[in-house]
């Protein structure tokens, strides 16, 4: 009688989370994966749905701009999570040395996560705009100390510095709240542990790799799953930074900017919403499939404290 009794509360508090999981997310994702095999132009009426089977996945194999956009992401996947990660393990072991304005640092460093990343990517877009922002007017105080006159560039209008300059803000933007993160993870470690290394004669470095790094470790797992699907995603800096254009000649576009520009951008006139769902749905599956590749590359024994 207590089991039953107990199974039909837990039911009770779970029935309507599921509900409305699946109303919402679960029933999108597969209306999307129906929709990836029609032609629409996303207008019409239902009726006038055209089913078309895997031809808009064959597209996709010869279409250069899907793989274009497809490159751009994988350069964000390597280099988003190693730096934000580096950066961000650097500050927290900062942090929890005792250091004065160690609190007062780490508000100010978790600030950006505070703001939406539409208010960040506006922001740095005057910082790299060409004759008022404020990048070009340091780089160029500092070679006019030098008789070198610097250049009014534009960074988020150069092919070469485009997706590096939106790199750059989702690194600005996440490096807080992964420092925070591993701040709480550094603080939970037992000092006994970092007292007996001292006594065996291991230097700091040696216990950040012995101590901090291994009890860390799933933290840093969950930061790489996280930071690899931000990776995949980027929609908001690029079209923000961008006016929506990708930069020029796309040398920062990425899937989801691509995938909304044939949706709903013109791209694909003829097909849509049918050709723009499918590249959704592919987009879904490589981030469904780097979350297991990267949990699988990550996973070492759990060691408890």
């Amino acid at each position: 009688m207590m089991k039953h009794g107990k199974n039909r509360f837990v039911f009770m508090f779970l029935a309507i989370p599921v509900f409305l999981y699946t109303l919402f997310v679960l029933l999108p994702y597969f209306g999307a994966m129906a929709m990836s095999l029609t032609r629409w132009t996303g207008v019409s009426t239902l009726d006038k749905v055209q089913f078309r089977g895997l031809q808009n996945f064959q597209r996709i194999l010869t279409d250069e701009k899907f793989w274009n956009a497809l490159s751009h992401n994988l350069i964000v996947l390597l280099v988003l999570p190693i730096i934000t990660l580096s950066i961000a393990l650097l500050f927290a072991g900062l942090f929890t040395q005792g250091l004065k304005g160690s609190k007062f640092f780490r508000i100010v460093f978790f600030f950006p996560q505070v703001m939406s990343v539409a208010v960040v990517a506006i922001l740095w877009s005057f910082v790299f705009h060409p004759t008022m922002g404020i990048l070009n007017g340091i780089i160029g105080a500092i070679t006019g100390l030098f008789g070198v006159r610097w250049p009014a560039f534009p960074w988020l209008g150069n092919i070469s510095t485009v997706l590096p300059s939106v790199i750059l803000v989702a690194i600005w933007q996440a490096v807080g709240f992964y420092m925070v993160l591993f701040v709480a993870g550094m603080q939970s470690i037992p000092d006994e542990y970092y007292e007996a290394a001292k006594i065996d004669g291991a230097n700091g470095w040696t216990q950040f790799w012995k101590i901090t790094i291994p009890l860390l470790w799933e933290t840093i797992r969950t930061a790489v799953v996280f930071l690899s699907i931000a990776a995949m995603d980027m929609f908001a800096y690029v079209t923000i930074l961008t006016n929506g254009t990708g930069g020029p000649s796309r040398a920062g576009d990425v899937l989801s900017t691509y995938m909304y520009d044939q949706a709903f951008g013109g791209g694909n006139s003829s097909n849509p919403f049918g050709y723009g769902t499918a590249i959704g749905v592919v987009l879904l599956f490589i981030i469904l499939g780097l979350s297991l590749v990267s949990l699988r590359l990550t996973k070492r024994e759990v060691l408890e404290y």
